[in-house]
C-alpha cells in the first residue's frame, strides 16, 4: 500500500467506516453464521457498496483479521464492566452469573461461530490462534479472575477453568426439554463446585437435598 493510500485510510471518515463494517460483520457473524456472513452481505448490512467496503478491507483475510481484532476488544470490554461484584455479593457466584450473561452478547455468540467454524477453515484457524490464546491467558485469567477469587495456585486455576468451560458448554449445548428448569439446576451446581474448590477446607455436597 503506498503512502497516500494508507493516510486516506487514516481520516476520521475512514475509521468510522471501518468501524461501521466491524460491528456489521460482528454482529451477522452472531446472527447467521461466519460463512453465510459474506462480505457482500457484510457490505449491505453496513451501508455501503461492496466496492466501497473492498477499499477497506481488499480481502476476506484481512476483514477477518480486524474482525477478530474488534470482537477482542468488544470482548474486554465487557469483561472490565461485569468484573466489579456489588459489596456483600459471593465473587464467584456473582463472577459466573456475569460470565453467562457475556456469554450471550453478541461479541461473545461471534467468537463463539468462529472457533466453531475455525475447525474446517485454516485459515480462519491461524487469524484466530493468537486471539485464543490472548483470550485463556489474559482475558479470563486476569479481567475476570474472580471466577478464581485470588492467585495462581493450581487449585484456583482449576476452579476458574471448571466454571469456564462448563458455562462456554452449557451456552453452546442444546436442551430440546425443561430447559429452563435443567439450566438452572447446572448454573447452581457450577456455582456449588467452584465455591467448594475456592475453599481450603474439604468437598462440598454438589447435589443438595432437596435440590
Amino acid at each position: 500500500m503506498d503512502d497516500a493510500k494508507s493516510h486516506a485510510r487514516e481520516t476520521p471518515k475512514a475509521i468510522r467506516t471501518r468501524a461501521r463494517i466491524l460491528e456489521a460483520a460482528t454482529a451477522l457473524f452472531a446472527r447467521v453464521g461466519y460463512h453465510r456472513a459474506d462480505n457482500a452481505m457484510i457490505a449491505e448490512a453496513a451501508g455501503l457498496t461492496r466496492g466501497a467496503m473492498l477499499y477497506h478491507f481488499p480481502t476476506r483475510e484481512s476483514l477477518v483479521e480486524a474482525v477478530i481484532g474488534h470482537i477482542d476488544t468488544a470482548r474486554a470490554r465487557l469483561f472490565e464492566s461485569a468484573a466489579a461484584h456489588p459489596p456483600q455479593t459471593d465473587a464467584a457466584e456473582h463472577a459466573i452469573d456475569a460470565y453467562w450473561s457475556l456469554l450471550h452478547e453478541p461479541p461473545f455468540i461471534a467468537f463463539s461461530e468462529l472457533e466453531a467454524a475455525a475447525r474446517t477453515d485454516p485459515m480462519l484457524a491461524s487469524q484466530l490462534a493468537g486471539a485464543q490464546a490472548a483470550f485463556d491467558r489474559a482475558q479470563v485469567g486476569e479481567r475476570f479472575n474472580a471466577l478464581a477469587q485470588a492467585g495462581t495456585d493450581p487449585r484456583f486455576q482449576a476452579s476458574r477453568d471448571l466454571g469456564r468451560f462448563l458455562l462456554e458448554g452449557l451456552a453452546k449445548g442444546a436442551m430440546t426439554y425443561d430447559e429452563t428448569a435443567r439450566r438452572e439446576r447446572l448454573l447452581q451446581i457450577v456455582k456449588r463446585a467452584v465455591r467448594a474448590l475456592n475453599r481450603k477446607g474439604g468437598a462440598q455436597d454438589l447435589w443438595p437435598d432437596p435440590f
